[in-house]
C-alpha cells in the first residue's frame, strides 16, 4: 500500500499540483496520464523518493520493496550485461561478488573469512532460496533478445536502446511489490514489449506506469490516475475505461456549463436593470446572490487539447507508384538482403521489426538519402513523397520562429494557410514566434507534421514519428493516417498506430530477409502464430 497525503509541488509561482491524496492499493496497476508539462514525472520522482515535494508526504507500507526504473543509460558502462541486472538486487549482487573475491584470494586459515563466508552464504541463501540467479537472469535477457554468448559482454558495447531494455531488466529482476515505471516501452521494439506487458499483468503488488503507448496501458492497467487542473483523479478499467468515461464526463458537463451561462446572462441582465430601481432592490440582490453562487469555473473539462493532424494531397496518384526491387544493404554486417516489394493503389503499410533490424536503413534508401549496396527503388512519375525521418530532433534547428521555418515549405508561402496549420498542431498566439531550436522534442516532431501537411505529399514516409508524441497526439497522427487518401509508409513500435491505419504488414527480418503480408495487424498475427 502506498498512501500520497496532502502532496503539493511548487516551483517558484508555478504550481505543478497541489493537495493530492490518494491510496494506491495492492493489485492494482496504475497508468499515470496526464498533458505534456502537467507534471507526471515529477509526480513520480516524488512518489519514488528521488525528489521531496514542496509540502505532504508519501508512505509505503513498512517491508515492502520499491523499484524505480532508472533513466540513467550511462550508469552501468563497466558491468557485463549480467551483472548489471543483478544489480537490480544490490543485497544479493554485493553477496556474490564479496562471495568471489574471498575465494579468489582470501586466507581461509583466517577464521574471520570464514565466518564472513558463511554469513554471505546465508545472505545469498535469503535473497536467492532456489540458487537460481544465474538460470533467471539468463531467460530475463534471452527473452528481451540478447544471445547468450553476449551475457558477460560490457554494457558500453550495447546502443542506448539495449541500455534501456537493461534497465528494465534490472528492475523486474529485484521483483519488488512496489513498482514505478516512467516510460517503460521507450526504446522497445513490438515484442520486448509485448514481453513487458505479460511481465507486468503478473504483478501483485502495487504498480504506477507512465506511458504514451496506448495499447500497453489498455493492455497493463487496472486504474487510471488523470493528473488535470492540478489535481489528479482516479478512474476504475484501462486507458479506453477512462477515455469513453471523461468524455462522457465532459459531455454532461458542456450542457451543464451552457445552461449555467445561459442562467448567469439572464441574472446579469435582470441585475442590471433592477438594481437602482428601489422596488425592485430585494430582488436584485437575491439574484445577485445566485450569481455569485455560480461558480463556472468549477464545471471545466480538460485542459488537454488535441491537434487535428489532417493530410491533403495536391495531385491525384497514377498506377505507378514505388517498386523496391532486390534492395540489399551491408554494414559490418547484412542488414537488408533482397528485399522486394510494389506499392498499389491504397496500401498503408507498417513496417516493423526489432530495433536496430534496418527499418531506418530501408526507408533512407528508398527516399533516397542512402545508396543501396545493390538493387532499385522506382519512384512513379505522379508520386510526391513527405518525409519524417527519425532524427527528426536534431534536425529542426535555428534561430527563425516556429512560422517562419514552416513557412518555408509552404508552395505558396500563405502566412495564413502557415499560422492555421501551426494552431491545428497546437502552437497558437504567441507560441508560434517562439524560436525552433528552443521547443522540445513533441514539439519539433508537431513541427515535422505540420510541414507534412503543409507539403501535401501524395505519399507519406515517416520513421518512427510517435516518439515524444503525447497520447492525445498519437491518436491524432492514426486518425489522419487513416483518413489520407494517397499511400503510406511507417515505421513504428506503436502498437495503437498500426492498429489504427496500416492495411498491410512488412516485417524485416533477422537474417536481413522480411515478410509482406496485406492485412491488418491482428490479421497479421494470427497468420504467423497459426
Amino acid at each position: 500500500m502506498v498512501e500520497v497525503n496532502n502532496l503539493t509541488m511548487r516551483y517558484g509561482s508555478r504550481v505543478l499540483f497541489e493537495n493530492i491524496n490518494l491510496k494506491l492499493g495492492v493489485g492494482k496497476r496504475y497508468g499515470l496520464i496526464g498533458a505534456n508539462g502537467a507534471g507526471k514525472s515529477t509526480f513520480m520522482k516524488i512518489l519514488s523518493k528521488e525528489l521531496h515535494p514542496t509540502s505532504g508526504n508519501i508512505s509505503v507500507q513498512s517491508a515492502l520493496k520499491v523499484g524505480t526504473l532508472s533513466q540513467n543509460q550511462y550508469a552501468f558502462e563497466d558491468f557485463t550485461l549480467k551483472d548489471a541486472v543483478m544489480y537490480g538486487n544490490k543485497k544479493l549482487y554485493d553477496a556474490i561478488k564479496e562471495k568471489e573475491e574471498l575465494y579468489a584470494h582470501g586466507d581461509f586459515e583466517d577464521e574471520k573469512v570464514n565466518d564472513r563466508l558463511a554469513q554471505l552464504e546465508m545472505i545469498c541463501a535469503e535473497e536467492d532460496p532456489t540458487y537460481e540467479v544465474d538460470i533467471n537472469i539468463e531467460k530475463t535477457l534471452t527473452s528481451l533478445g540478447f544471445a547468450v554468448e553476449t551475457h558477460e559482454e560490457l554494457m558500453s558495447s550495447l546502443s542506448g536502446g539495449d541500455k534501456f531494455k537493461i534497465l528494465l531488466a534490472q528492475v523486474l529482476y529485484y521483483k519488488p511489490e512496489v513498482l514505478f515505471l516512467d516510460e517503460p516501452t521507450n526504446s522497445l521494439d513490438l515484442e520486448a514489449i509485448a514481453w513487458l506487458e505479460d511481465k507486468l499483468k503478473r504483478h501483485e503488488g502495487t504498480m504506477v506506469v507512465i506511458s504514451h503507448d496506448r495499447h500497453f496501458l489498455n493492455s497493463i492497467c487496472t486504474n487510471i490516475l488523470d493528473l488535470d487542473f492540478k489535481k489528479i483523479r482516479e478512474f476504475t478499467g484501462n486507458y479506453n475505461d477512462w477515455y469513453m468515461a471523461v468524455n462522457l464526463i465532459q459531455k454532461q458537463q458542456e450542457l451543464e456549463r451552457s445552461k449555467k451561462l445561459k442562467e448567469k446572462e439572464e441574472l446579469e441582465a435582470f441585475v442590471r436593470r433592477f438594481s437602482a430601481n428601489a422596488s425592485k432592490a430585494k430582488q436584485a440582490t437575491s439574484r445577485q446572490k445566485q450569481l455569485e453562487k455560480l461558480n463556472i469555473e468549477d464545471l471545466q473539462t480538460s485542459t488537454r487539447r488535441d491537434p487535428s493532424i489532417v493530410f491533403k494531397l495536391k495531385r491525384e496518384i497514377g498506377n505507378e507508384i514505388l517498386e523496391v526491387e532486390n534492395i540489399s544493404k551491408s554494414f559490418d554486417e547484412k542488414v537488408l538482403n533482397g528485399i522486394s516489394f510494389r506499392v498499389e493503389k491504397g496500401d498503408k503499410i507498417a513496417l516493423i521489426g526489432p530495433n536496430g533490424i534496418g527499418k531506418t536503413t530501408l526507408l533512407s534508401i528508398i527516399m533516397q538519402n542512402l545508396q543501396s549496396d545493390s538493387g532499385v527503388v522506382k519512384w512513379g512519375a505522379t508520386i510526391e513523397s513527405s518525409y519524417f525521418p527519425q532524427n527528426t530532433t536534431d534536425l529542426i534547428d535555428g534561430e527563425e520562429p516556429l512560422y517562419e521555418w514552416l513557412q518555408g515549405f509552404g508552395e505558396k508561402k500563405d502566412i495564413d494557410e502557415v499560422r492555421k496549420c501551426l494552431g491545428r498542431m497546437l502552437f497558437s498566439g504567441e507560441e508560434q514566434k517562439k524560436s525552433i531550436k528552443s521547443i522540445s522534442g513533441g514539439e519539433k516532431h508537431r513541427m515535422m507534421l505540420s510541414k507534412m501537411m503543409l507539403q501535401r505529399g501524395n505519399f507519406l514516409v515517416l520513421d518512427e514519428p510517435d516518439n515524444h508524441l503525447d497520447l492525445e497526439a498519437i491518436i491524432a497522427l492514426g486518425e489522419g493516417l487513416l483518413g489520407f487518401d494517397g499511400n503510406v509508409i511507417c515505421a513504428t513500435h506503436d502498437r495503437e498506430l498500426v492498429d489504427a491505419f496500416a492495411n498491410r504488414i512488412i516485417e524485416l527480418k533477422d537474417d536481413g530477409s522480411f515478410v509482406d503480408f496485406r492485412g491488418n495487424y491482428e490479421e497479421y498475427k494470427e497468420h504467423i502464430s497459426g
